[in-house]
């Protein structure tokens, strides 16, 4: 069990947080055209995983534009914007 902060409170969750340098394990996920991208894909990388709520609304939609700007000067690194959204929404 981890404890996370929300709303200046603290909240029980399940599992462990990953800590600093950890590995993450593989994955798959369907992009905007429903291909399927997997995290070792990006192998040799630095990965960002930036995940959100949805990009259907106007703050997700903001932020996800500005950490884009920002994360777009950093060298050999890519950033994975993650959803709940379907893929269409993600065009």
């Amino acid at each position: 069990m981890a404890t996370v902060t929300l709303k200046g409170g603290p909240v029980t969750v399940g599992g462990n947080l990953p800590s600093i340098g950890q590995t993450a394990p593989d994955f798959q996920l369907a992009d905007a055209k429903r291909v399927l991208q997997s995290l070792s894909a990006y192998a040799g990388k630095r990965k960002v995983l930036n995940i959100f709520p949805s990009i259907d609304t106007p703050t997700c939609a903001t932020s996800v534009r500005t950490f884009n700007q920002k994360a777009s000067t950093m060298e050999n690194t890519v950033v994975l914007c993650i959803s709940a959204d379907l893929p269409f929404v993600q065009s």
